[in-house]
């Protein structure tokens, strides 16, 4: 088993799903909808059923898309904003609002 493709699997999936969640954050934040840290809770709860039940490598690839898509939108989580448009403000990528 080649480990170094299994990390670098791990690590790209989850800074893949903070790309996505910082890119939507941008560009679908001001559409009247849920905010995108539920979808990243979503992926996190798919994770944690696919490695308990399903497949052990899909579930933790989903559990880390997850997790990085949730902590991209961290900022309305903490305030626990579910729907509606985001606040206007200075666009980082590397940083919660």
């Amino acid at each position: 088993m080649n480990y170094a493709i299994i990390i670098a699997a791990i690590l790209s999936s989850g800074f893949l799903g903070f790309a996505i969640g910082r890119v939507s954050d941008k560009y679908s934040g001001r559409i009247n909808a849920p905010h995108h840290w539920i979808y990243g809770l979503i992926f996190i709860v798919i994770g944690i059923i696919y490695i308990n039940y399903i497949n052990h490598w899909t579930g933790m690839l989903s559990l880390l898309f997850g997790k990085g898509h949730f902590i991209s939108d961290l900022d309305d989580f903490l305030h626990m904003r579910i729907w509606g448009v985001d606040e206007p403000h200075e666009w980082k990528f590397w940083s919660v609002k």
